[in-house]
């Protein structure tokens, strides 16, 4: 049976094609949505170019009939524009004329116009889903970039039994063959012994060859910073091997991703020169994303959201002594360290770089795609980020930008991944991370 799906203004924000992703039903889009949408346009965020995108896809549709009456979709489906013959006014509502109880209305409308098929409201609002649920009618949020976060977030580490002899020869050759079906190319790898728990190893699977090899760290450590534990080992592995280009670091606050990826950063294109520069970029929230109502050029407005980068560098140079804790102001006058927003890094092509993406878990994953299109020849990308911290209102740990990038990526070989689970910025920063 066909269904009605009447859309939340933040969902055509959010994807503009979903008008076409509910397959041969019938998509019912609110007048008052066009409405909201019509306020967005102007904007030079992402959230702007969305609803210009919006607008032309619809300004399309028109030429295949009228919206208010319907025109076909591609895929079998249906696409009506809604327009009431008076102002809605939910019953509910304590604002009886606001845009979401106007919006509400129109889909208990649309149930009662067509009460044969099932009508499902679809929002990224969480309020809304509750309110519209507490009415009684069915809503659901946006499904189509949702991933399994059990799947897409996996630890990146596992654990495999194995004969003595085979963590021996590992440990006398540096690899040692075994086809592991469970563990991703570029997948973390405990080898302990059957007969003796503690006789382990730790090494990275080497999918196309199906070998165990041997994590390549330095003794000495990265820019004087040495891994605390098997998973920040590993994960300089991967932050440091050219072959992998995307790198995604999940954990809880604490853990060293931001750290790690700039300690590798630094290392690759400071004292090995492998890289161009070290391009470090946060999103600016709140999620408008505006710098603008801060005081001072633009370097000024940037500074309180990119202090936590400028205190993991100081941290970094600290550690290693590297002619005092302010030396990374010398990097960055000199180009071969860049800080800046992603606000900036649409439309440019960045090759040769090494492009670390901090919170992550606060970007879309539409704009995590523009920047990973960014990457020219010769670019590593590292997404970090805590999708237990995530203050995009409309985003969820299964529908993020760093989520969605872990699952699509699993199964490629120029792919790592790895969650980070112990905290080790101190013993008060761990109690806290798992107390409070």
């Amino acid at each position: 049976m066909k269904k009605n799906y009447v859309l939340d203004t933040n969902v055509l924000l959010h994807d503009p094609k979903a008008i076409f992703r509910f397959e041969d039903n019938h998509v019912v889009i609110p007048i008052f949505v066009i409405e909201e949408i019509d306020q967005f346009k102007r904007e030079a965020s992402e959230r702007g170019r969305n609803a210009r995108h919006v607008t032309r896809l619809l300004d399309e549709l028109r030429e295949r009939g009228s919206l208010s009456r319907g025109v076909a979709l591609d895929g079998g489906g249906h696409l009506t524009v809604a327009v009431p013959a008076k102002r809605p006014e939910l019953p509910s509502a304590i604002d009886k004329t606001a845009m979401d109880a106007a919006i509400l209305q129109t889909a208990f409308d649309v149930r009662t116009a067509d009460p044969q098929a099932p009508t499902i409201f679809v929002t990224m609002d969480t309020n809304l889903r509750i309110r519209a649920d507490a009415l009684g009618l069915p809503a659901e949020t946006y499904e189509n970039q949702r991933v399994d976060i059990d799947d897409a977030l996996e630890p990146g580490l596992r654990d495999v039994p194995v004969d003595g002899e085979v963590v021996d020869a590992f440990f006398r050759d540096g690899h040692v063959p075994l086809e592991l079906d469970h563990v991703r190319p570029n997948g973390g790898v405990v080898l302990h012994d059957r007969a003796n728990p503690n006789h382990t190893a730790l090494g990275r699977y080497d999918g196309p060859k199906k070998h165990v090899v041997a994590l390549r760290v330095p003794r000495d450590g990265v820019m004087g910073l040495r891994p605390r534990n098997k998973e920040q080992a590993f994960a300089l592995d991967v932050l440091l091997d050219d072959s992998i280009r995307i790198v995604t670091l999940a954990g809880k606050a604490g853990t060293g991703k931001t750290l790690l990826a700039l300690a590798a950063g630094l290392k690759r294109c400071v004292e090995d020169g492998t890289y161009t520069r070290v391009l470090v970029s946060r999103p600016v929230m709140p999620l408008g994303r505006d710098i603008g109502f801060l005081p001072g050029d633009v370097d000024e407005k940037l500074n309180p959201w990119m202090q936590p980068i400028f205190d993991n560098l100081e941290m970094i140079f600290s550690a290693g002594n590297k002619k005092g804790s302010r030396a990374y102001a010398d990097l960055i006058a000199s180009g071969q360290v860049q800080v800046e927003p992603l606000t900036y890094i649409r439309g440019r092509s960045l090759p040769q770089q090494y492009i670390i993406v901090d919170e992550a878990q606060n970007l879309t994953p539409h704009e995590v795609k523009t920047i990973i299109t960014r990457a020219g020849d010769g670019t590593k990308i590292v997404l970090t980020g805590d999708t237990n911290q995530i203050d995009n209102p409309f985003l969820d740990a299964a529908s993020n930008g760093l989520s969605v990038v872990a699952d699509r990526f699993r199964g490629q070989v120029l792919a790592g991944h790895i969650v980070l689970s112990k905290g080790e910025r101190s013993e008060l920063a761990e109690l806290a991370a798992n107390l409070l």
